[in-house]
């Protein structure tokens, strides 16, 4: 696997010896659902540091990933149910504070950030998305000296809140990213006033945030790193099993609202074209959470519909297609590289990878309509040599270019810089 590229005018970019002390802050409980601070989490243990995790508890579905966490690092979990999270909403309402970073605001949990901050040692602060950030800005603003703060954004939120008021067709969507969008844009302008560093998963996002700051007029002292989505190549391995001939997987989060687009329209308008062509392919929509109108679409024999799956390798495994057709969104898409690893031929939106090198026509396809879409499966089914071969292609890309190992080499070398910004 290639290794991190160095970040331009720092030295440091090898494991610090003896490992460091970090905090990681998260909003919510990381697991493999919420893949990024999980396999961060995982990383940063595996090559000695000492990490203590403090984030919020939503109940017993968390207790799963709670005991897989504690084996890698110390967990302060504080609890904050949905009762919580709405008290917070509708306490930042009235203010400029974005929803998104009152999510789990809570005087429980910036108490705890700050208990742990105080008790002193630790070499940085990470902080886990937009979620995370407004409860590790309020700790520290408590105290008299802190490391410094590294806020891992993952994704321009207001970025992504533009395409949805723009593309989204849950109206519900459209008007929480309208309430958000003003707000969003002016805190995440200002993430230099807080944060030593701020890390992203693709360069549009950082971009994004470059672009914002420039239009709020915030100087430009604080770097924007992009540290990319990894995928762990020794669990999603290519099945040595034969796939299904005409099977096409959709998988993903179902209740958030760009993925139940995203699978509406598989439903609605490419499938009926694959159809007309293959009436004998089935369509699998993988993933937590789908809303009635998706769980109406199961009374087609045609169609899956799983709900929760608690390994998506099988899924993926067995189908002969894997399509990521968002109409919207940002960052790096997960589920087109789990399904490279796994050797299944993606066929995917050009906005799915903009974050991605990959070559299309070799390691994976884009489409941009329900045509194209429809025109790429059937070939991929008709072609089952065509289709191992870019399933190869996309394993080795991803070997190349998504280790999660690559990914932590690149945030030490942020920790390093953040270090130095403050003196440490």
């Amino acid at each position: 696997m290639s290794a991190a590229p160095a970040i331009p005018g720092l030295v440091c970019a090898d494991r610090p010896r003896g490992g460091l002390r970090l905090l990681f802050v998260a909003p919510y409980v990381p697991s493999p659902i919420r893949v990024r601070p999980f396999q961060l989490l995982r990383a940063l243990a595996a090559r000695g540091h000492t990490v203590t995790l403090v984030c919020p508890l939503s109940g017993p579905a968390d207790d799963d990933s709670l005991e897989t966490l504690r084996r890698l690092c110390t967990v302060v979990a504080v609890p904050h149910g949905r009762g919580a999270t709405l008290q917070a909403y509708l306490r930042a309402l009235p203010g400029s504070l974005p929803l998104q970073a009152a999510h789990c605001l809570s005087p429980a949990l910036i108490a705890a950030v700050r208990e742990v901050i105080a008790g002193g040692g630790f070499d940085v602060v990470h902080i886990e998305h937009l979620r995370g950030a407004e409860v590790a800005r309020a700790a520290a603003a408590g105290l008299p000296a802190t490391p410094p703060l590294v806020l891992d954004a993952v994704d321009s939120i207001s970025l992504l809140f533009e395409r949805t008021v723009r593309h989204s067709p849950v109206l519900a969507a459209r008007a929480m990213a309208l309430i958000d969008l003003a707000r969003t844009r002016r805190y995440e302008a200002a993430y230099g006033r807080s944060f030593a560093q701020v890390v992203v998963t693709s360069p549009e996002d950082c971009w994004a945030l470059q672009t914002l700051r420039a239009a709020f007029g915030e100087p430009a002292g604080t770097q924007i790193t992009v540290v990319p989505n990894g995928v762990d190549c020794t669990y999603f391995q290519p099945p040595q099993t034969a796939r299904d001939p005409a099977s096409i997987i959709f998988s993903g989060k179902m209740s958030y609202h760009a993925n139940e687009a995203a699978a509406l329209f598989l439903l609605q308008e490419i499938m009926p074209l694959v159809w007309q062509q293959r009436p004998a392919a089935r369509a699998v929509i993988a993933g937590a959470h789908p809303g009635p109108k998706l769980r109406a679409y199961a009374r087609d024999p045609r169609i899956a519909v799983t709900g929760y799956v608690p390994d998506l390798r099988p899924q993926l495994a067995q189908a002969s297609v894997a399509v990521a057709p968002l109409r919207y969104g940002v960052g790096v898409q997960n589920k087109v590289l789990e399904a490279m690893a796994m050797g299944t031929p993606v066929v995917a939106a050009r906005q799915a990878t903009l974050a991605l090198n990959a070559r299309p026509g070799v390691e994976l396809q884009i489409a941009d309509d329900a045509q194209s879409y429809a025109d790429r499966i059937v070939e991929l089914i008709d072609d089952p040599g065509r289709a191992a071969s870019q399933g190869q292609a996309g394993r080795a890309y991803v070997e190349r270019h998504h280790s999660w190992d690559g990914s932590v080499r690149l945030l030490e070398q942020v920790y390093a810089m953040a270090r130095q910004t403050v003196g440490a």
